[in-house]
């Protein structure tokens, strides 16, 4: 996958940098595995608006994916490489040997024609293979991970990202997440082999406004910009950089924690993101 970068021919162009979709195969998607995708435009149920700066943009249907990769010690074969216009990473179109189909997160490096497994048992780490993380050698780069044993991934999914088996204790297995954060997570919760496909994705520029649009993106309003009654960063003799950063309702941004500190879930973080240690509570 590379990056395309325009000839300069509109102010636009200038600095629009696409993707080429060298490794997509095919623009029509399993009709069977399509769902309605309803967007709200940022309205509730009553109509009013309350998330701004959201509506419009293309239709889509969204693409039903297998998280839980349940269907055991079935091979499956790679039918085709394609585009999700829900999500970042592209998909894989898998078909197993009794001819059911369904959708996956693609990893890095999979391919048409490519054969892939799902077990419960040790099978071969190779690229787009789910297995428990307990049957996993140490040191392998794995996505698509659960946090609960059978309830489908719900980490490391997004383009171009990965995670680390670092090592192993009793019931848990020590995983080096994207962000930097350290976490133990169970031995019988899955995990796929290999990076997420897409990795250029941090690398697009739309170029326009309009391809924000194309999106479901409208123009967002700077807080400074606004008067005192709309935003409390707004107005101001001049320029005024509007002091600290906070929200329409006065709450500070930019280094207040946000996570609960009651959190249950906050014994399995071995380190947190930032490098600061976590609670060594035993588990």
């Amino acid at each position: 996958m590379g990056i395309k970068q325009y000839r300069p021919t509109t102010p636009s162009m200038r600095f629009t940098r696409l993707l080429n979709f060298s490794e997509i195969t095919t623009n029509k998607p399993e009709k069977s595995l399509l769902a309605p995708y309803k967007k709200t435009g940022g309205r509730n149920s009553q109509g009013a608006m309350t998330m701004r700066y959201r509506g419009g943009g293309h239709k889509k249907r969204y693409r039903i994916i297998d998280f839980k990769r349940d269907k055991f010690d079935v091979e499956a074969t790679v039918l085709t490489i394609e585009y999700d216009p829900i999500r970042t990473a592209f998909i894989a179109l898998v078909q197993y040997t009794d001819g059911e189909k369904r959708y996956i997160i693609a990893p890095n490096g999979l391919a048409v024609g490519a054969k892939i497994m799902s077990s419960k048992n040790a099978i071969a780490p190779e690229v787009g293979n789910a297995m428990p993380i307990g049957h996993i050698p140490i040191g392998m780069i794995i996505h698509n991970i659960e946090l609960y044993p059978g309830r489908g991934a719900a980490i490391v999914r997004s383009a171009g990202t990965s995670a680390q088996i670092m090592s192993k204790e009793d019931r848990y297995a020590i995983v080096k997440l994207p962000s930097g954060e350290i976490r133990r997570i169970l031995l019988t919760c899955m995990a796929t082999i290999g990076t997420v496909s897409n990795e250029e994705h941090n690398q697009i520029s739309y170029g326009k406004a309009g391809r924000m649009r194309w999106l479901g993106r409208r123009p967002r309003t700077r807080a400074v910009a606004m008067n005192p009654i709309d935003h409390p960063m707004g107005g101001g003799e001049g320029r005024a950089s509007g002091g600290h950063p906070r929200s329409r309702k006065g709450l500070k941004a930019k280094g207040k924690k946000t996570r609960s500190p009651k959190k249950p879930t906050s014994k399995f973080i071995v380190q947190r993101r930032k490098g600061a240690k976590a609670s060594q509570n035993n588990v």
